[in-house]
């Protein structure tokens, strides 16, 4: 028995060096695509209280599944939605009918590699007369005929704006005389394609020599561009404040959003809204209540084990991840829960609808309200979500 143990032991720890050795050189020597920072989170909220998991987001309906990929953003005129998609389109969604009115890139589209030509339209927003504005991640800023699907280009991505080009035209959001337009630039690093990379290196491209561009202002009159805040992780989805006195601009990777003054006396100040959110958010629209909402594809969990928060100090993890993995794969191995947070007025919890293990719900990227209804937007999933505010 002793001789037995003493070869099991010596036969384990062989196979182990075997496999641990060539593994561990292999980590030395290939490249690590990024380069993480250490990033300080807090302790996660307690989901406790309106945060409460439930599965109200499970109540949803799934509308044109499979007839549309990707529909990122999503803004009514009257009853007529509409939004863009993953393979580059604007889309009309009128009687149950989807129609293409719009492309800003061209084809072929469908692979990582054809995003650049392809476009991705990303925020989407009515302004005066019902002119859409759309935020086109590789090619800028959009002003669209809802009507004949005519485009005429506002900001380009090939416009350099204090000597930098933007890369990753995220959202907007538009005054109601149209004279203003406020979006985000979320990396001077990163494309859209690689927006994991980009939450997962976690820097403020501090260490470039360029720097981030965060929020910036488009003045539709002068057509002046003018750079507003810098240096935030991620900056993502915008949103006037009713008033129109301030912007909200939602830090991804740091799960928190931050408020610039626009007028008033604070008027090119900021500071913090609501810090420590209980995901990462994506956009964040008006609700009836005076409110905000807020929409969340990954969660922090706690009580229980948070993915995003056990790597976010160890870099060291984040290289040997991504030296072995590629995107899509990492991609895969993060827990699908999809949440939905509507903000009081002053940043406070009002109430939540999740959807543990997004079983109806997967990748909600916005939450739209239109008409009693929540309509529900995916960076990822081949249809819309809709749920009736009244019955949950």
């Amino acid at each position: 028995s002793t001789y037995s143990s003493k070869v099991f032991r010596v036969t384990f720890l062989t196979l182990a060096a075997s496999l641990a050795v060539p593994l561990l050189g292999v980590t030395v020597l290939l490249d690590c695509p990024i380069d993480p920072q250490p990033i300080s989170l807090k302790e996660p909220p307690l989901l406790t209280g309106a945060l409460e998991p439930n599965i109200k987001l499970r109540k949803a309906e799934r509308l044109w599944e499979n007839q549309l990929y990707g529909p990122e953003s999503i803004v009514n005129i009257g009853d007529v939605l509409f939004t863009g998609t993953a393979d580059g389109k604007i889309i009309k969604i009128e009687d149950g009918e989807i129609q293409t009115i719009s492309r800003i890139g061209h084809g072929p589209c469908g692979t990582r590699e054809d995003e650049p030509t392809c476009g991705r339209p990303l925020g989407i927003r009515v302004g005066p007369n019902n002119t859409l504005y759309v935020a086109d991640a590789y090619y800028g800023l959009y002003e669209v005929d809802p009507d004949t699907g005519e485009t005429k280009m506002l900001v380009s991505t090939k416009t350099v704006i204090e000597g930098q080009k933007l890369s990753f035209v995220n959202d907007l959001t538009v005054t109601q005389d149209g004279r203003k337009i406020y979006f985000t630039d979320s990396s001077s690093k990163w494309q859209r394609r690689d927006y994991l990379f980009l939450i997962m290196e976690g820097t403020d491209d501090g260490r470039q020599k360029c720097f981030l561009f965060s929020l910036l202002e488009y003045d539709t009159v002068t057509k002046e561009v003018k750079v507003l805040m810098v240096g935030l992780r991620f900056p993502n989805g915008v949103q006037l404040s009713p008033a129109e006195d301030f912007v909200l601009v939602q830090e991804t990777t740091m799960a928190r959003i931050r408020r610039y003054y626009v007028s008033g006396l604070m008027k090119g100040g900021a500071d913090m809204f609501v810090e420590n959110l209980p995901g990462l958010p994506d956009n964040i629209r008006l609700s009836s209540s005076g409110g905000y909402w807020i929409a969340m594809s990954a969660v922090r969990h706690n009580p229980g084990f948070s993915l995003l928060d056990f790597l976010a100090e160890k870099p060291w993890i984040k290289k040997m991840i991504f030296k072995l993995l590629s995107q899509e794969t990492v991609t895969n191995f993060v827990p699908k829960y999809s949440l939905v947070v509507e903000l009081t007025e002053t940043g406070s919890y009002r109430r939540s609808f999740h959807d543990p293990n997004g079983v109806m719900v997967a990748y909600v990227s916005e939450a739209h309200e239109h008409n009693g209804y929540l309509y529900l937007g995916s960076f990822r999933s081949p249809y819309i979500c809709r749920i009736n505010l009244q019955h949950v």
